[in-house]
């Protein structure tokens, strides 16, 4: 008889494959059906809530910068996600929760109100955190989950040897800015590197794309099941895990 937590693992590896399969055979798909067309990196403005974040990006770095001082105490990528943990591994990149597929922080989302208030006002937000990056930092290549999904990345604190602060994406380079916002599909293989010394600090926003009504629908009911996967499931207990014990010591 299979022991319990081996079956377990047995059922999740299963469900990765094929949940992989199908997403290759999806994401071609959605991306022939895209309303913006379908290029690595997008015109930001053409999101109008690009520009709203733009225009409130202070307040929101502000809210941010106050948690660089529990640095240490923020968790790690890898430790809320573990599909996540090969590029983390190693480089102390930081995360703080709003959004996580369609679970809302209730306590982060106090703790920095009015980036909550902007990320809440986001059409369609799947997923919204800052992410910060320590000095001297790699993030392997990889790539995201479903091209039904696009990236926002908004500049907060970016060191000021821009140009050794960067993604590689698509066969371009992004040079992240104070203040501005940049749109991509993250389907595309991407890499990061922070080559300074200071830290780099962005709100990442993940929303859906706009797609054909078919092509929306099936990927509203394709990420209505991730959602109850496992590897959701068991991020957003890791990540209350993780809340519980911070709120008790702040």
């Amino acid at each position: 008889m299979i022991e319990p937590w081996r079956l377990g693992k047995l059922r999740r590896k299963w469900v990765r494959r094929v949940g992989k399969r199908l997403l290759r055979s999806l994401n071609g798909f959605f991306g022939r059906q895209s309303l913006v067309g379908d290029p690595a990196i997008f015109e930001s403005g053409r999101f109008p809530f690009t520009l709203e974040l733009e225009r409130n990006w202070q307040a929101i770095r502000d809210e941010c910068a106050g948690l660089l001082a529990q640095h240490q105490d923020l968790p790690h990528l890898g430790a809320i996600s573990r599909e996540s943990r090969r590029i983390s591994r190693g480089s102390d990149w930081k995360v703080f929760l709003f959004h996580g597929f369609g679970h809302r922080s209730e306590r982060n989302c106090a703790r920095c109100p009015k980036t909550a208030a902007l990320v809440d006002a986001i059409p369609e937000v799947t997923n919204a955190w800052f992410s910060i990056l320590p000095p001297r930092a790699t993030v392997p290549t990889h790539s995201g989950i479903s091209r039904g999904l696009l990236r926002c990345h908004l500049g907060l604190m970016i060191p000021s040897q821009r140009e050794r602060c960067y993604m590689d994406i698509g066969g371009e380079r992004i040079v992240w800015e104070e203040g501005r916002s940049v749109v991509f599909d993250d389907m595309n293989e991407h890499s990061v590197t922070n080559d300074t010394n200071e830290f780099r600090a962005i709100l990442l926003v993940d929303f859906h794309r706009p797609l054909s009504r078919r092509a929306a629908l099936l990927s509203r009911a394709l990420l209505a099941v991730m959602r109850r996967t496992a590897y959701v499931r068991d991020g957003y207990r890791r990540e209350m895990t993780w809340e519980e014990e911070f709120y008790a010591s702040t």
